[in-house]
């Protein structure tokens, strides 16, 4: 959720529930400013302490807080710093906030001077590297995850990091330039290759991955102070809450981009984590949406202008990555993603703007061939609002006149799907939870200073009164949870999905700093910048919070995410989940009450459902792989490992969640897209037994 700050007296009206809100300016900086760095360090702490949520104090506990953060960024992965850097580096962990109260500089310079001597001496390392014979038939490793390695201590120790770094890369070209030059037959697999031509492609293999290397560590030599400096404001926001971050005054965007559908590009929602560019969110009606294969929490490694070489982004500033993965419509981008699950694969999106008619609420209706009965399906992409008076359209009405529209077709029970919703206007989320209740409050809104305000539905009518059954995932987010929540509460609905959504229950507001500059002659430091700052929190009519735990089904089913460390309680310094005192609301009349029959009729399907148990294989595949974090570089194994990526991701049907090559090129209609979706016909099941339960 998030408000520009003048709306902030008026939030509840306009508030836009969105993940990660993309802003900043346009007008650029000048060099780095000492000066100007130590008015905005103050003006930031200034804003953060008064404005934030927690109201947390800037002490030494924040500071280690940032402290962790900072170390993270400047080399999250290990392949720079030396353990004596990170030892000196850690003098400073206490003495952040002090540092910024004082305009002191010490750490984000020091850490720049540090790792720039670092990268020259990888410089020179990978020259050497470069020159040596890889050979692919020797059996040894490299580990994947940083948190399991350590800092190296000396020249030998990263030299060897380092050519194994480059051996992975180039045996990974190697694979896909055999897929792209040589082929594969029409299972898929690798078509066979002589000793000549694979020497060949791994000599070629070597030196896109050298061409690549080098370019990446120029780029990181070519980062500014400022560029440091920005990052460093940025992981002291970061200290307060996930969605805290100070903002550059960079290339000025517009932050409800889902809803205008304006963006010539693949329409995804992207953040810097952890040295990475993650994947937050699919905007629906997109390019990325259409294409199908992209997906929240994938990680994307490199950037391909059609078939030109890729660009490694790891280690790149977010706004450098989006400028090379940004287009003219019609052109191909390719993606070279990481899956959560360890997967890697290639993804070409065709650049286009967002079609807006995809975000739109659609419906159709299903029949069940052994009881004859009808049954309404309603997808709800976003909580949409065209504030602009344009059109005027927007999420309610259109699901108003859906409801409508079934109603006359005599539907015995509803699925309303939410999966992968990541939100939008609140207004909505209230005025959408009106046409299923009578009247009564829907969420809570709680401010800093413990002020809570309730936002109610006041409009007696509603538009279907028959059992009801919600979808949800670990990708429905603030404004789908919003409505979970609700219709759980009142036992309007069944709520089934993943083990819990998202978990985003804060508001933030933006704030530009230059507003806040009142010193006469400190007008020469503009622009400063904005910060995007925590100010309320989201609670249940219960009395819940949406924070952290996000809604947890009334019954679980299996996912492939099943086990996957995604939503908001696995960030770092996330708000915690508590409660406060439950509105005043009467429960739905008719409400289900045998939720344990429920369960185990449910879990009895699933055990004898061919769709579902594959599910569970695929997680619990995905799941070890997880654990494996060791690649082994013998391409005996790789090869072997790729095979079976390919046979998994054949297997794989799009669930709800992705299209396949076909899907996209036949455009498929809303009733063939739920044909073979094992969630939505277990929501039928479901409602099935809720009318044999209640006759």
């Amino acid at each position: 959720m998030f408000y520009p700050a003048k709306y902030i007296n008026r939030i509840i009206f306009v508030l836009l529930l969105t993940l990660v809100p993309v802003s900043s300016w346009s007008k650029e900086v000048d060099p780095f400013d000492t000066n100007r760095a130590r008015l905005l360090g103050h003006m930031l702490q200034q804003q953060l302490s008064g404005k934030h949520y927690s109201q947390k104090p800037t002490d030494d506990a924040l500071s280690e807080a940032a402290f962790d953060l900072y170390l993270k960024q400047l080399d999250f992965q290990k392949r720079f710093l030396w353990q004596e850097d990170a030892d000196k580096l850690t003098l400073f962990k206490d003495q952040i906030d002090d540092s910024i109260r004082r305009g002191r500089l010490d750490l984000p310079l020091s850490g720049r001077e540090i790792l720039n001597q670092r990268i020259t001496q990888v410089q020179e390392l990978v020259t050497e590297l470069l020159e040596e014979r890889i050979d692919p038939t020797v059996k040894e490793s490299i580990e994947t995850d940083p948190e399991k390695l350590n800092y190296v201590t000396d020249l030998q120790e990263q030299r060897e990091r380092w050519r194994k770094i480059i051996k992975a890369q180039t045996l990974s070209d190697y694979i896909g330039l055999r897929e792209d030059d040589i082929g594969v037959d029409d299972n898929g697999a690798l078509l066979p290759i002589d000793d000549e031509t694979a020497e060949k492609l791994l000599l070629q293999a070597k030196e896109k991955v050298g061409k690549r290397t080098n370019s990446r560590l120029k780029r990181m030599l070519e980062e500014t102070p400022q560029d440091h400096y920005d990052r460093y404001l940025n992981v002291i926001s970061h200290a307060f809450d996930p969605h805290t971050s100070y903002l550059p005054p960079t290339s000025k965007e517009d932050f409800d981009i889902q809803m205008s559908g304006s963006l010539e590009g693949i329409g995804a929602t992207l953040r810097e984590d952890d040295g990475y560019i993650k994947v937050v969110r699919v905007i629906p009606g997109s390019a990325a949406a259409r294409q199908g294969q992209l997906e929240a929490d994938d990680i994307i490694l490199k950037v391909a202008e059609a078939t030109a070489d890729a660009v490694d982004i790891t280690d790149t500033r977010i706004r450098d990555a989006v400028a090379l993965i940004r287009g003219k419509k019609g052109t191909e981008v390719r993606l070279t993603i990481k899956k959560p699950d360890g997967r890697q694969q290639i993804v070409p999106i065709i650049r286009d703007v967002v079609e807006i008619k995809e975000t739109f609420v659609k419906g159709t209706t299903v029949t069940d061939e052994k009881s004859g009965q009808r049954f309404g399906y309603i997808k709800i992409p976003s909580f949409y609002r065209d504030y602009s008076g344009k059109t005027d359209r927007n999420c309610t009405d259109d699901l108003r006149e859906e409801l409508q529209k079934q109603n006359k077709e005599n539907i015995s029970g509803l699925i309303i799907d939410l999966r992968n919703n990541g939100g939008g206007s609140l207004s909505d989320a209230v005025s959408v939870t009106g046409l299923f209740i009578k009247t009564g409050p829907v969420v809570q809104i709680r401010n800093g200073s413990g002020k809570i305000r309730v936002m109610s539905d006041d409009d007696p009518a509603v538009e279907y009164t028959g059992p009801m059954i919600v979808l949800v995932n670990r990708f429905s987010a603030s404004a789908s949870e919003i409505l979970a929540g609700a219709l759980q509460d009142y036992g309007r609905a069944l709520i089934v999905g993943d083990e819990h959504t998202h978990g985003k229950g804060t508001v933030q507001a933006l704030l530009d700093l230059d507003r806040f500059v009142n010193l006469r002659g400190m007008e020469k430091y503009m622009p400063l910048g904005a910060v995007k700052v925590t100010i309320q929190k989201f609670y249940r009519i219960s009395g819940e919070s949406t924070q952290e735990e996000g809604v947890s089904p009334d019954i679980v089913l299996p996912s492939r995410l099943d086990g996957l460390e995604s939503g908001e309680k696995y960030l770092d310094n996330a708000l915690p989940w508590d409660h406060i005192a439950s509105a005043e609301y009467q429960h739905w009349q008719g409400a289900p009450e045998n939720t344990a029959d429920l369960k185990k009729s449910s879990a009895d399907r699933i055990k004898q459902s061919e769709d579902f148990q594959e599910i569970i294989s695929d997680a619990a595949n995905a799941e070890k792989r997880r654990a494996e974090t060791r690649q082994s570089l013998l391409l005996k194994d790789m090869l072997a490992e790729r095979d079976q990526f390919r046979d998994e991701l054949k297997r794989m049907p799009a669930h709800g969640m992705m299209n396949t090559d076909d899907d996209e090129k036949k455009e498929l209609t809303l009733d063939e897209k739920i044909a073979d979706d094992p969630y939505v016909e277990e929501g039928i099941f479901l409602l099935l037994d809720l009318i044999s339960a209640s006759s």
